[in-house]
């Protein structure tokens, strides 16, 4: 019976997170062309920090309950998934040229973040001065896009943009909030679910975390970056990716910390395999197209063995 109704709700949350994805990305399409704003940095921000909803509501509310391996898991595995799988998947479907400009600031701003944690965290925890470091990686981000938003729509030729009467905006807004909720709902219908059922076949929470939980709450990212690609709205995708791995490095986790009243504890499976994992699968995806300007499929494919090469560690282990 317990399965049965997991199974539903699993069905449930892929139909809101579908529907949810399609109604999200046309929206932030729409606020990227009224705007005058390119698709990149809207996805950076707007759209990252409604995707990365599930991934703080999870990682805040476990640090809150003394979960703390599930929430520096959950945060850590939603980068190396979002990079790993997601990023990788968009690149081997549309491979091809990219901005060095558009990318550079958040991909040395990410690097950095986990290269914060790695060195910070060695002593088996986060300390204050770790947090208050991401944190300030956090500004500096949000004053990056904010700089390149006035720059590029100072510097956008005018050309016709669609109608934005009140009546349109609010539509669009609301469609906007409608799919967010969609998603971030359907998500946690799924993750509840899959940890649901691990936890029956004793599962360990920090591989729960890493695995059914961090996939899970990356879904929102996922859906979106299908969606964007469908509607060939790739620089929407890319901006995403980025700009939600940066939300889980540099404000999550120091949230976390904030939430649990003390220094976050690390543990050894962190710090001995997910981080590395995510610094390196990071690196390999960004650091060719930061060098050569464009992604190439063999990055794609090169990022999901490397996915499945740390999947396959992660379970080995429990």
């Amino acid at each position: 019976m317990q399965t049965m109704f997991s199974a539903a709700l699993f069905l449930v949350g892929v139909v809101l997170i579908v529907k949810g994805g399609d109604a999200f990305v046309d929206a932030a399409g729409w606020m990227a062309e009224v705007s005058g704003i390119p698709p990149f940095i809207v996805g950076a921000t707007v759209v990252s920090l409604a995707t990365t909803l599930p991934e703080m509501l999870v990682s805040v509310i476990a640090a809150v309950d003394g979960q703390v391996d599930m929430a520096t898991g959950n945060a850590i595995g939603s980068v190396t998934a979002n990079t790993g799988l997601i990023l990788a998947i968009a690149v081997i479907a549309m491979a091809g040229e990219a901005k060095r400009r558009e990318y550079l600031a958040k991909s040395l701003l990410l690097v950095a973040g986990i290269a914060v944690l790695l060195i910070s965290a060695r002593g088996g925890s986060l300390p204050a001065a770790g947090s208050l470091l991401l944190g300030g990686i956090f500004v500096l981000f949000l004053a990056e896009n904010i700089h390149s938003a006035r720059t590029a729509v100072a510097g956008a030729v005018q050309t016709a943009r669609p109608t934005a009467t009140p009546r349109i905006l609010a539509g669009k807004l609301a469609l906007f909030g409608l799919g967010a909720a969609g998603i971030v709902a359907g998500a946690q219908l799924l993750v509840k679910s899959g940890s649901a059922l691990a936890a029956l076949l004793g599962v360990p929470e920090g591989v729960i975390a890493v695995t059914i939980v961090a996939v899970g709450t990356s879904l929102p990212e996922l859906v979106t970056t299908l969606t964007a690609i469908l509607k060939k709205q790739a620089s929407l995708s890319a901006g995403n990716i980025l700009g939600a791995n940066i939300i889980d490095t540099a404000l999550i986790l120091p949230l976390c910390s904030l939430a649990s009243g003390r220094e976050l504890p690390i543990s050894p499976q962190c710090l001995g395999l997910d981080l590395p994992f995510c610094l390196a699968v990071t690196l390999l995806m960004l650091l060719p197209m930061l060098l050569r300007q464009r992604f190439s499929r063999w990055q794609g494919w090169a990022g999901l063995a490397v996915y499945g090469v740390y999947l396959w560690l992660t379970v080995a282990g429990c």
